[in-house]
């Protein structure tokens, strides 16, 4: 029996790209979406169960959750990916910008593993965790300070959730740093980014996917962060 793919933050860039490429391999898929983009109807089209959810609190973390256990007693797989990127220089409000990061990035796959164990065990194989966190955990940042300690947050959930979780869930992560553009990134922007890796290239969302497929399938990773950054820990 397969059980549904649930993705968080899926209405837009990778998370989207992960749900079109669960679609296209057949498996069921279940998403979350902050701002119904038309790419949302796109995928409910398809048969994708499409939740609205801000994550703005407590209350609508756990409303989620029971809107979840409506559509399925059972998960393969979360992928959290839902995420926010807010930065000191945009948002001098750091005591709201500190909680927002940490409670889009930490809190929230913290309460969802938490309140979903039983959905991911199951006797048809492994139930899998994957966090998408971000190449950042392992360096900081001068100028996403709150952002980078809730994704380092996050890799430490991914550890303590493998620990908690094994041998019936797998819990890793998987830590990008440049995957796509932004829209709009001036090509000033695109060149000095392009510079911070080895590889030098926007590789797409294919690298994320190959990732998150690679954990999928494993039957012996987990605690682990799988880095897809050109060799930027290199430069």
């Amino acid at each position: 029996m397969s059980f549904p793919i649930l993705i968080t933050g899926a209405g837009q860039r990778i998370g989207l790209a992960l749900a079109q490429h669960f679609v296209a391999e057949q498996h069921d898929v279940i998403i979350t979406y902050r701002t119904r983009h038309n790419a949302v109807d796109e995928l409910a089209a398809q048969g994708v169960t499409c939740i609205q959810a801000d994550f703005s609190d407590d209350e609508s973390i756990v409303h989620f959750i029971n809107e979840l256990r409506v559509h399925t007693p059972k998960l393969r797989a979360i992928i959290h990916n839902a995420s926010s990127w807010d930065s000191e220089s945009k948002n001098d409000d750091y005591a709201a910008l500190f909680d927002n990061m940490m409670r889009i990035h930490a809190k929230v796959p913290y309460l969802i593993n938490q309140h979903c164990q039983d959905m991911l065990e199951h006797s048809d194989g492994y139930g899998d965790i994957i966090h998408l966190t971000d190449f950042v955990v392992e360096t900081g940042s001068a100028k996403h300070l709150a952002y980078a300690a809730s994704k380092a947050a996050l890799d430490n959930l991914t550890k303590s959730f493998a620990a908690k979780y094994a041998p019936h869930i797998k819990v890793n992560a998987v830590a990008p740093s440049l995957i796509i553009f932004n829209e709009g990134d001036s090509e000033q922007y695109k060149h000095k980014t392009l510079q911070k890796s080895l590889m030098g290239i926007e590789p797409g969302c294919r690298e994320i996917i190959n990732a998150v497929e690679l954990l999928l399938t494993s039957d012996y990773i987990t605690g682990r962060s799988l880095a897809v950054d050109g060799g930027r820990h290199l430069k």
